[in-house]
């Protein structure tokens, strides 16, 4: 090898063992090696930073920003509610449930897929009597293989299109990966619902705070608009939509005070005293097309607004007050949203209602304006989490946004980096998700790291050191036909991914797959494909991708129990992704 090869598997080498030792986040890890490859004289400071204006990185930031918009409007949860309302069996909640996540990755970013789905995996779990350990996991490696299906699934994808379209000029189009791809999909579907009790059934025993705070009950009075569905229905239907987590303390119409019985017709303008977890009061007051008591009086608070849950501290001017003798619309534009109080029951209305220390207010107004506020209040905000409640979304826009984007890439229109670029635009312009949200929304991190690792991982090519290394595969391969070529591929992204990001493996392992097929005289396509679904399918451990530990906390997962579904899964991957590989893109 020359020098500059050796220099540059030393680096690689050596950026690696940062990954695995996790002392370093793994953008700073990304950051110094690049600065490391100009230093050695292996990138050109021109180059340095050509990955942050690669398509690459406007296309997996623009797709978690049109995730995250598709998130905020609860189509998915209002979708199920309205078809399946009664779904009780475990087997059908199950395949609903997988079948449901697999379909999103496809086209949205897998963890978002995934992020979208995991209350009602809780929801189905309480109402089958089971942990939610039963779902998540098998959830999560759903996620996994829906990604495989399209080019926008995962990012991996993405990264081997544009490695291809450097190779042959030609790019992987958005549904050359749907053939190989959904059959993994249904092959690993059928796998999960008949051996997803290969996971012990665990329980989470230690909650985090957000967790802790997702389960805290807060009261509210909810208003029944004219329009809403549930006019002349009877109380528990309205209930139903929280699965039980939100319970009515009484009904308020005109001057008289009703007692909630289920069967009571609910009327227009009826108010609903309500106490619940946010998330579900959420579902009732969206999905119902209720109206909060803090919007009683529209109009006076416009702008960018924000809900945020604070604790009322020792000599708050709120102490001894109530919300009506506050009147905190007129004196600090903020709306009060609903009050959790530690160990009792709230049946007063929230107007009425005497605030306490220690009680734990949901306040919304202009999200500038809300650090000062909470501090003239004398609030101490909680652990910083989006609060839908209160928040007005519309479902058929973001829905329309992302149709349109995929209409406009599979049909040829706009490239991809393009169309989510433009479809990302759109989630902000129509409100679909607010400004400030936008850059959370953003994986900042992932998106440096990809850009840092693109000119790094390169070196690797124009140093001819991924050429050196398919020498070596190749002298492995022998007289290996073309399946068990294939194969070597796929089993080696497998088993770099768990230690690696999966976009840092292609970014690694693309080339040296390119060069190995060149150099046994084959096609790269199926071995760029092999790398793509190597990279994407990590199913032994929580830490070789986001969705595997996502899910690890909830679920109260152990780190050996991943292997326990996953390598079988695994298995099943390779035996079913070869013969399919070599049938929809042959090698000669």
């Amino acid at each position: 090898m020359t020098s500059e090869q050796i220099l540059a598997f030393g680096l690689i080498a050596v950026m690696m063992a940062a990954f695995l030792w996790e002392k370093f986040r793994y953008d700073v890890v990304a950051c110094v090696a690049l600065v490391a490859a100009v230093s050695l004289g292996l990138l050109s400071p021109s180059d340095a930073f050509s990955g942050f204006s690669d398509d690459l990185v406007i296309i997996v930031g623009s797709a978690l920003v049109v995730s995250a918009g598709v998130a905020r409007s609860g189509v998915v949860d209002l979708a199920i509610k309205r078809f399946f309302p009664a779904l009780s069996s475990l087997h059908g909640q199950m395949l609903l449930l997988l079948i449901t996540v697999t379909v999103l990755s496809a086209f949205i970013k897998n963890i978002g897929a995934l992020a979208i789905m995991m209350p009602v995996a809780f929801q189905f779990a309480r109402r089958s009597n089971v942990p939610p350990s039963v779902f998540l996991m098998p959830m999560a490696f759903s996620a996994l293989l829906g990604g495989l299906m399209t080019q926008i699934g995962t990012s991996p994808n993405i990264a081997v299109s544009r490695l291809r379209q450097e190779l042959t000029g030609e790019p992987f189009t958005m549904f050359d990966f749907t053939p190989v791809g959904a059959t993994l999909a249904v092959a690993g579907i059928i796998f999960l619902i008949f051996f997803y009790w290969l996971v012990p059934r665990r329980e989470n025993q230690n909650p985090s705070l957000q967790e802790a705070l997702e389960g805290s009950s807060f009261a509210t009075e909810a208003h029944i608009l004219a329009q809403s569905p549930f006019v002349l229905k009877p109380l528990h239907q309205l209930l139903k939509i929280a699965e039980g987590e939100v319970t009515a303390s009484a009904v308020l119409r005109g001057e008289t005070r009703l007692s909630p019985f289920p069967d009571i017709l609910l009327h227009a303008e009826d108010i609903l005293l309500l106490e619940g977890p946010s998330e579900a009061l959420d579902r009732i007051v969206s999905q119902g097309n209720l109206s909060l008591a803090g919007h009683a009086k529209p109009n006076i608070i416009r702008g960018d607004l924000s809900s945020i849950e604070a604790v009322i501290g020792r000599g708050s001017p709120l102490i001894g007050q109530t919300a009506q003798e506050l009147s905190l619309v007129h004196t600090h534009g903020v709306n009060l949203l609903a009050v959790s109080r530690q160990g009792k029951r709230i049946r007063e209305r929230l107007g009425q209602l005497t605030l306490r220390s220690g009680d734990v207010v949901l306040l919304q107004g202009l999200r500038a304006q809300m650090p000062s506020i909470l501090t003239e209040l004398g609030c101490l905000p909680l652990a910083e989490r989006e609060i839908l409640l209160g928040t007005s979304r519309n479902v058929l826009i973001p829905l329309a946004i992302l149709v349109v984007a995929m209409g406009a890439t599979a049909l040829g229109i706009a490239p991809v980096a393009m169309a989510f670029f433009t479809a990302a635009l759109a989630m902000v312009a129509f409100g679909v998700i607010p400004v400030s949200e936008v850059y959370r929304a953003v994986d900042g991190p992932i998106l440096v790291m990809l850009a840092a690792l693109i000119p790094v991982a390169d070196t690797l090519r124009t140093s001819g050191g991924s050429d050196v290394i398919a020498g070596w595969l190749n002298a492995a391969a022998g007289g290996m036909p073309a399946w068990g070529a294939v194969a070597m591929i796929l089993l080696t992204a497998m088993a770099v991914t768990p230690f690696l990001n999966n976009a840092a493996t292609v970014l690694v392992m693309a080339p040296i797959a390119a060069s190995f097929a060149t150099g046994l005289g084959y096609k790269p396509e199926a071995f760029l494909m092999a790398v793509a679904i190597g990279a994407g399918c990590d199913f032994l451990t929580p830490i070789g991708h986001q969705c595997n530990t996502l899910v690890m906390g909830p679920g109260g997962y152990k780190f050996s129990d991943y292997p326990r579904l996953g390598l079988p899964l695994s298995i099943l991957i390779v035996l079913v992704s070869v013969p399919a590989l070599l049938m929809v893109w042959p090698v000669q």
